[in-house]
């Protein structure tokens, strides 16, 4: 492994590579390994040691940080100003059972955006700039400290999310948000995957603001807050904001989810700590290398996914984003054909095979087939900005 201490060694590296003829590997901290894999013996070049925080102006609600900047110094500082990242970003390491620190840089390059996901937007909709080196060796700046700013505003948004295959970040500006004063939880219990889809709409449909809308089958229900949930499927409504207002929406939202079942109200700290297991997906960081899928289809769409895959595979599921995400464990083969083929017919949708064994890795893509025009403007943009393919098609984690 290869780690720079700032973008001059980070752009020798690269050269080097470029004219050694090899082809490198990005990596963050490793907390997300394996989702991956490039099939090749090429040098990790990894990002942790180019860490800190450049500028954090409070009043603005704009932080610059270089990319190897663990996310825990960033929550910290946030946390100071009472402020927050919007997208909430997973910590992948019990899922993955990896060791490594997450980084921000890591977060933007996989696009990481937790429960508030389908109210606030992706990681990406918070990146305002970045600078990063292309497979050139040479730095590039792009975007700016404020949305106004959209000098370069494609290239933060196809290095967001393109895993560490167009260029090697190396500092992110990014706007933050004020922390909710308090947060509160409904949960509807009893209701079955097809009725919880419903309750979700209904309160999408409300002026109330849900945050979270998430819905836990009885097979992981006793698996968050420690089994402290109440008895049966748990379909829950996350609402946030100044304590008199989520007071108010609180009583209309638990008033029209009465007509699908009997409904119970957390507190700030139980919410707290629900929504983070939520977004760390706490049932299947379990130890194990069953295969693991995230499933993104259309809202009304997630639950009849399920349904069909349950006639034919052993599998076990929850849903986030009102249903339009999908947490999948199959016991036993991962069922890529099925399952996408499922997709296809639903609507589509995309699936990222997030966890596997290695036998089941080497022989299932990770990721969806792209359709043949847009892998076409994908290999252009490659050409761009990577031309001798320097960057494998591995992880930036």
């Amino acid at each position: 492994m290869v780690s720079p201490e700032n973008e001059a060694q980070a752009k020798s590296a690269i050269q080097q590579a470029q004219a050694d003829r090899k082809t490198l590997d990005l990596c963050g901290g490793g907390t997300r390994s394996g989702i991956r894999t490039c099939g090749t013996d090429s040098p990790v070049l990894s990002s942790r040691n180019i860490s800190g925080i450049i500028e954090y102006e409070p009043a603005e609600m704009v932080m610059t940080v270089k990319a190897g900047t663990p996310i825990t110094e960033v929550e910290e500082a946030l946390a100071a100003n009472r402020q927050t990242m919007a997208f909430e970003p997973m910590d992948h390491r019990g899922l993955m059972g990896t060791s490594g620190i997450p980084t921000i840089g890591g977060v933007f390059a996989a696009n990481v955006s937790g429960p508030r996901r389908f109210v606030a937007g992706a990681a990406r909709d918070s990146l305002l700039g970045i600078r990063f080196i292309n497979g050139k060796g040479e730095a590039i700046r792009a975007g700016g400290r404020v949305m106004k700013n959209v000098t370069g505003l494609d290239l933060v948004k196809l290095l967001a999310g393109s895993q560490g295959t167009l260029g090697f970040l190396t500092e992110v500006t990014f706007r933050v948000l004020p922390v909710p004063q308090t947060v509160e939880t409904i949960v509807i219990s009893g209701l079955d995957d097809a009725a919880a889809t419903k309750a979700m709409a209904a309160a999408m449909a409300l002026s109330v603001e849900v945050s979270g809308a998430a819905h836990l089958p009885q097979t992981v229900r006793s698996r968050f807050l420690g089994g402290a949930l109440p008895e049966g499927e748990a379909t829950v409504l996350r609402l946030e904001g100044l304590s008199p207002s989520v007071s108010v929406r609180a009583e209309k939202l638990s008033a029209v989810m009465e007509a699908f079942g009997p409904v119970a109200r957390l507190d700030r700290e139980e919410s707290l700590n629900l929504w983070r297991e939520i977004r760390d997906v706490h049932p299947y960081a379990d130890g194990t290398r069953k295969p693991l899928w995230r499933v993104s289809v259309a809202p009304s769409a997630g639950h009849q996914l399920v349904a069909a895959l349950r006639l034919e595979a052993g599998i076990d599921a929850f849903y986030d984003w009102q249903g339009g995400l999908v947490w999948m464990r199959m016991e036993a083969d991962p069922e890529a054909e099925l399952l996408r083929g499922y997709i296809r017919a639903l609507g589509g949708g995309h699936a990222t095979l997030v966890r596997a064994s290695d036998a089941v890795r080497a022989g299932t893509p990770a990721f969806d087939p792209l359709p043949d025009a847009v892998a076409a403007l994908s290999a252009r943009v490659k050409a761009k900005l990577d031309p001798a393919g320097i960057f494998a098609p591995g992880k930036m984690v």
